[in-house]
């Protein structure tokens, strides 16, 4: 069942819809951003909740990878793969940048799993981590968002019924265009 549907089903129940946006995001978030910004532009959910829901969502990921990370560093034999010394240097290097390094990587595909979960493993300040990753989500989502909205009006203008065929090949297209993204940039390094 895809998030179009469950908001379908979801109906005037707001909680729900909120609830399912944000549980859609740990899935998919790109993809759940563009489901949602549609689900918007077609009236069947009020903007402003649809937007803060899919913040809520993405913030509570990146920060559940802090978590993971940092809780993978307290497994013996995860904490043995990289030396504490390594593991002082990294923490060391960040020190000073992880606000900048938290906030690039948001923009970066692929970036985010490692680097947030890095950060957790080496205790990366968390606050300076939590405020780049709502600041950068903030700008990530919105540009996203309202990216989605004009396509999901331009889809409403000329597929009608259809737009959300139109709407579900966006959502590939900006996954598929982030994958590439990420495999561009491996291939640089």
């Amino acid at each position: 069942m895809s998030v179009a549907a469950l908001l379908a089903l979801a109906g005037q129940n707001l909680m729900l819809q909120a609830l399912l946006i944000i549980l859609g995001t740990f899935v998919l978030e790109d993809a759940a951003t563009v489901l949602a910004a549609m689900n918007a532009q077609s009236g069947a959910i009020p903007i402003p909740l649809a937007l803060g829901s899919l913040y809520v969502g993405i913030v509570l990921g990146d920060l559940g990878l802090y978590a993971l990370g940092a809780l993978s560093g307290k497994i013996p034999w995860l904490a043995r793969w990289v030396p504490h010394d390594r593991r002082r240097q990294g923490r060391d290097w960040l020190e000073g940048r992880v606000f900048q390094v938290v906030f690039v990587s948001r923009f970066i595909p692929g970036a985010r799993l490692p680097t947030y979960t890095a950060c957790g493993f080496l205790h990366a300040g968390w606050r300076r981590f939590a405020l780049a990753a709502v600041l950068a989500t903030l700008v990530w989502t919105s540009l996203l968002f309202g990216v989605s909205l004009k396509v999901g009006e331009l889809l409403m203008q000329y597929l009608g019924a259809w737009r959300w065929v139109g709407g579900i090949g966006f959502a590939i297209v900006v996954i598929l265009l982030g994958h590439a993204a990420a495999r561009l940039q491996e291939a640089r390094r």
